[in-house]
This record gives structure tokens, sequence and C-alpha cells, in this order.
């Protein structure tokens, strides 16, 4: 019986665990979701809208337009009234400049965004460029004074010349004195007293 109630318990526990709906697993990345609006790339709307901002702020985009409010009014003016489509006072002129300025002032800010967000991004390049620039300065600094201090030890070519004319003015003053024994050299006389030949030798 106990046995007959444990197969039970197992059936019942693999029919559960099986019928359990699974936990996603955490090492997958999850499947992208249905989305009911379409799908857009926010750097190409932003590409897009800095060159629009960066054609209307020239010259040719002021005179184009000029030339196309002007060639408006005067059609809307001068031509047959079957064919003037914006009479006095140009309310459809008034709607499609409003149009335009309500466009163009957002394209404008988001082009200025997205230069500011350049901008901050270089200075910050710049700012970490500029530490490393200080750090590889202050190091470059330590070393040459690292070395000047250990140059300062180091017996210089003129020092070695003239410790070497010392020894050969002292030799020659030596020979001179152990070749003359009773004409010592006055100098030597009082640098090397009377008793002290049997140890020079």
């Amino acid at each position: 019986m106990a046995g007959e109630r444990d197969v039970r318990e197992r059936t019942l526990a693999g029919a559960t665990a099986a019928g359990r709906p699974r936990a996603p697993r955490l090492d997958q990345p999850r499947p992208p979701r249905r989305r009911i609006l379409p799908e857009w790339d926010p750097d190409a709307f932003g590409r897009l809208s800095e060159r629009i901002a960066r054609f209307l702020g020239t010259g040719r985009f002021i005179v184009w337009m000029t030339v196309v409010i002007i060639l408006w009014v005067l059609w809307n003016v001068s031509a047959p009234k079957e064919l003037r489509f914006d009479e006095y006072p140009f309310i459809f002129l008034t709607l499609a400049l409003s149009l335009q300025a309500s466009y163009a002032a957002p394209l404008i800010l988001l082009a200025q965004n997205r230069q500011d967000d350049r901008d901050r991004v270089n200075l910050e390049q710049d700012r970490k460029q500029n530490e490393r620039s200080i750090a590889d300065t202050e190091y470059l600094t330590r070393e040459v004074a690292a070395l000047r201090i250990g140059l300062g030890e180091v017996a210089t070519r003129d020092w070695i010349r003239s410790e070497l004319e010392d020894l050969v003015k002292e030799l020659e003053i030596r020979q001179n004195g152990h070749k003359d024994h009773h004409g010592t050299h006055p100098a030597m006389r009082a640098e090397h007293p009377p008793g002290r030949d049997a140890d020079d030798r």
C-alpha cells in the first residue's frame, strides 16, 4: 500500500510539474515583444533633423523661402481670379509659414540637443586626456629629478681630469724627491717630513 501511494504521489507531482508554465530562463534573452506602433530608429531621425536644421540655418534656405513667398503673393494678386488659390489676406500662406515654423523649432532643438551630447562626450574625453597628460608629465618630472640626483653623485669629466692632474703632479714631485734625496723640493719638505722616505718606498 505504501509503495502504491508513493507511485501515485510521484505521478501527480510529475503531472503538476508538467502542467505548470515554465519560468523564463535567465541565461537566454527574452524574445522581442510584438509592437503595434511601427519601430523607428532615433539615430536616423536625429541625423535627418540635423540635416534639416543645418539647411534651415543657411542663406540658401532664406533665399528660396523669400522667392517662394514673393511668387506666391504676386501670383495671388496679379493672376486671374479663377487661377488664384489664396486670396488676400493670404490665409493659406500664413498657415504654411506657421506649420513650417512649428516643425522647424523642434527640429532645431533636437539637433542642438544632439550637438550638446556630442560636446559633452568630447569634453569628457578631453578631460580624461588632460588627466593622463598631467599624470605622464608628473611621472616624467619625477624621473628627471631622480636622474639629476643620480647624476649629482657621478664623477664628471672635469673632476676626474683635475684629480688625475693632481696625481700626476704628486708623482712628479715624488720622483724628483727620490732622485735627489738631499735637494728635495721645499713643498716636499713641508708635506713629507724626513722620516717618511722609507715608508714611501
